[in-house]
């Protein structure tokens, strides 16, 4: 198989992204797997030894998961003002 530029992989992966969209019937459906996982991984972050009741490791990692985004939120923050001085 020929070598393709990245350009190329590029629009082939943006082709194959659309037409699989447009052929998704229940996109909650699909993406649950995802946000699941994303789930875990708080759950486990904040209660790796399992010992929290089921309630207050679900309030802990959902306030583990909005610290998360708030620091990707600020580092987003810092480099657009970092680019607006420039």
């Amino acid at each position: 198989m020929p070598k393709i530029s990245a350009e190329m992989a590029t629009l082939r992966g943006r082709i194959g992204a659309h037409t699989s969209w447009a052929n998704t019937a229940d996109r909650t459906a699909r993406t649950e797997p995802g946000r699941q996982a994303m789930r875990d991984k708080f759950a486990r972050q904040v209660d790796p030894d399992s010992v929290l009741t089921p309630t207050e490791r679900e309030f802990r990692a959902d306030h583990a998961r909005r610290a998360h985004y708030s620091r990707m939120a600020m580092k987003s923050a810092k480099v657009r003002s970092a680019k607006a001085r420039t």
